[in-house]
């Protein structure tokens, strides 16, 4: 790697960990009703929501009753959007006159969105409407992130409560991560982008003349190029923020207008994984103890950052497949080598490696470059931090509590191994909560195993592979990793555009994110009922690097048993037969 390109990856992290502290101190004042200033600012507009919503917000909820809000909140929202994609034919803001979309795709967007995941099977410039775009998937940009921020907090309260049976109210934790996290931020991202050069516009979309004619696919002689416009600034900011990940334009943040300079691409990058990161901090905060969430930030960067400097060190190696060509892979100076297809020459390869690693850290799914034309071990990166249960940083809130669940089979780990039954933040840790632990661990995995072993052995998921033997089947199986990890990102190379496709994702985007809500909200309501067991000598502090070895090792542990074996038929494979072995 290059030392330029080494700075840039320790300067990300550096910053990343400097602030998410005060961020994260901010949401946690923000949850526990303690944002003195902001309520000044947002206080009027939240209540004005509880009046036009018709909820009490200091009316708490059982750990059953706040899932089926959830529930519901969700249902309704994805029937929306369904609804907006079969009409937006008729509806305004649709200068481009955009017809409706197919019943098939529309379920799969509609899923999609609502469960954070933001998987396109559709080119967003060639499909939906300026309308159908702000009002069905902004809107749920925002809420969906609401949604895992709110069912985190309320697993923070499990912790934090004693003999209570509740554990907080879904509408004040929805419209609070809404109002005082995700709008402002959401703003100053967009006003940011926009001066970079993000197209914000209502206008219809505008032409240029070629300066060469060319002709199209039928052969007809073509001398303008259309150039597709719209409001996409305001969507990419929450994209980012939320870790949605759905591009405004089909090739997401590759495209110019979307992503137009290296200031944008950082500020994007880095919108992804900071307020993850900034929850870890919230944790402490809220559960009365900062090292237990500069613990679980440490365990998260403990993975992440091997992960990214390896993802960096494969595409700066250079592809061994040209080795024998006549092509000099050292030839490009911004590149200073390595494999740059696939990639903006605008952003190199230290900035494709680290955008490609965060948004799958993250259940962010947006890309800068095309992950299919990555080397196979550099492709792997990506496919396996997803494949870890999007908790290295992962989607806002749903990545720290999917952490939290690890967090809880590692102590109870230990407690086998002394004898001892396992506690975790001074809550006894026994048979129940181990139980639901273990479904939000193996849903995603058996998703991932059981949709790629449906697509490899039907004839409607043979048909949507491009490319043959080893790289045909990372393909697939880095398509069913996202969508049964709510990530959203592709490698490309797929017809996934396909009845088969949107229906089977769609399932799997789906029951990986309301398996795993329904029971960490289970473990929340069976906490928020126990004591605080005082500390003891015998007590496993959970804020030493020895914990952080712990939790980091059963991470991977897990991770390697449940997909090494499918791995090794794709990535692993290809590398070897790149390789000559």
């Amino acid at each position: 790697m290059t030392t330029s390109g080494i700075l840039q990856l320790v300067l990300y992290c550096v910053l990343l960990a400097a602030v998410s502290k005060p961020l994260g101190d901010y949401m946690a004042r923000v949850y526990m009703g303690e944002a003195r200033f902001a309520q000044k600012i947002f206080g009027p507009l939240e209540n004005l929501t509880y009046r036009v919503l018709r909820v009490d917000p200091k009316r708490e909820m059982t750990w059953k009753t706040y899932a089926v809000a959830v529930l519901l909140f969700n249902l309704v929202g994805i029937l929306v959007v369904y609804v907006l994609q079969r009409v937006q034919g008729v509806l305004p803001a649709n200068p481009q006159a955009l017809g409706a979309v197919t019943p098939d795709s529309s379920f799969n967007t509609a899923i999609s969105f609502g469960t954070n995941t933001n998987w396109q099977g559709y080119g967003g410039e060639t499909t939906l409407s300026y309308f159908t775009q702000m009002m069905g998937l902004t809107v749920q940009n925002f809420v969906s992130a609401a949604v895992g921020m709110a069912v985190l907090v309320a697993l923070l309260r499990g912790f934090t409560r004693r003999t209570a049976s509740t554990i907080g109210n879904f509408w004040s934790d929805l419209v609070r991560s809404t109002l005082y996290v995700l709008v402002p931020l959401s703003i100053v991202l967009a006003l940011a982008l926009v001066s970079q050069g993000v197209v914000q516009t209502f206008g219809s979309y505008a032409s240029a003349t070629l300066v060469e004619g060319t002709k199209d696919a039928d052969g007809k002689s073509v001398v303008d190029q259309v150039i597709a416009l719209g409001p996409a600034a305001s969507q990419i900011a929450i994209k980012q923020l939320g870790t949605n990940g759905g591009g405004f334009f089909n090739v997401n943040s590759a495209h110019p207008l979307e992503n137009p300079t290296g200031l944008s691409n950082f500020l994007e990058v880095f919108a992804i994984l900071i307020i993850s990161a900034g929850l870890c901090h919230t944790f402490g905060k809220m559960v009365g103890d900062p090292r237990q969430g500069w613990a679980v930030l440490a365990a998260m960067f403990v993975v992440f950052v091997p992960l990214l400097f390896f993802c960096a060190s494969q595409e700066q190696a250079g592809n061994p497949m040209l080795a024998s060509l006549p092509i000099d892979q050292a030839a490009s100076a911004l590149s200073s080598g390595g494999n740059m297809e696939g990639k903006e020459v605008r952003f190199g390869i230290a900035n494709s490696a680290l955008w490609a690693t965060a948004t799958t850290a993250a259940s962010n799914g947006s890309v800068n470059a095309m992950h299919d034309s990555f080397t196979p071990l550099g492709g792997l990166v990506p496919m396996w931090l997803m494949q870890l249960g999007e908790i290295i940083f992962g989607g806002v809130g749903c990545g720290l509590y999917g952490m939290l669940m690890f967090a809880i089979i590692a102590v109870f780990i230990a407690g086998l191994m002394v004898g001892r039954t396992p506690e975790y933040l001074g809550k006894k840790i026994e048979a129940y909560e181990m139980k639901m632990a273990s479904i939000v661990i193996l849903v995603p995995g058996s998703l991932v195993l059981i949709g790629t072993a449906v697509a490899c052995m039907t004839e409607a998921g043979q048909r949507g592979v491009f490319n043959p033997s080893a790289h045909g089947f990372s393909e697939i199986l880095y398509a069913v990793s996202s969508a049964s990890n709510n990530n959203g990102s592709a490698f490309g190379g797929l017809s996934a555009n396909t009845p088969f496709y949107n229906t089977l994702l769609g399932i799997c985007m789906f029951g990986s994110r309301f398996w795993l809500i329904v029971p960490v909200l289970a473990i929340a309501g069976s906490l928020a009922k126990k004591k605080i067991v005082p500390h003891t000598s015998g007590t496993l502090p959970t804020h030493t690097p020895l914990f952080v070895a712990m939790l980091v090792g059963t991470i991977v542990l897990v991770g390697a048993l449940t997909f090494i074996p499918a791995l090794a038929l794709g990535p692993i494979v290809e590398h070897l037969l790149a390789m000559g072995s």
